[in-house]
């Protein structure tokens, strides 16, 4: 289940840390808050600003994000070379649950159009509970990626 974040409870998690919501990263969180569920690269975010009257800058944006990940606010994820056109690795930013106990979605990623879907459901209860018998190992949060083909690429491929 998605929760929803208000600027006034980022402000109050920001200064949990002991920092303050400059304006740039309310800028930053602000564009977050105004496009849920997509998975925002710091060159979107970017993008998204520059069509409004903000003049931050690309590197001040990418400065925002990593401290803001740094502080827990946000979630880093990487989704891989093949999803930059620099051939470079490839991150989204997202927001981290406000209950830390709770655990994050999944991603389905296509490796065709490169399409990104979430996955709610945890499956992963039981092999979290398999490693905690096996090992003494409690996991306490995990990310999990699946990279392969959606149906409509599989759609377009079965008329080709």
């Amino acid at each position: 289940m998605a929760e929803t974040y208000s600027m006034e409870e980022l402000k109050k998690r920001l200064q949990a840390t002991q920092r303050k919501m400059t304006p740039q990263r309310q800028i930053v969180l602000q564009v977050i808050l105004n496009h849920p569920g997509e998975h925002l690269s710091a060159e979107k975010i970017y993008d998204i600003l520059r069509g409004t009257e903000s003049e931050i800058g690309l590197a001040t944006v990418y400065r925002s994000l990593e401290i803001l990940v740094s502080l827990g606010i946000l979630q880093k994820i990487e989704f891989g070379k093949e999803f930059d056109k620099r051939n470079k690795a490839s991150y989204s930013y997202e927001l981290n649950p406000i209950d830390p106990n709770q655990h994050f979605h999944h991603h389905l990623i296509c490796t065709e159009c490169k399409e990104i879907t979430e996955f709610e459901d945890d499956m992963m209860d039981e092999l979290e509970s398999g490693i905690f018998e096996q090992t003494g190992f409690k996991v306490e949060n995990h990310q999990a990626k699946f990279f392969g083909v959606c149906k409509k690429c599989q759609e377009k491929q079965n008329k080709a």
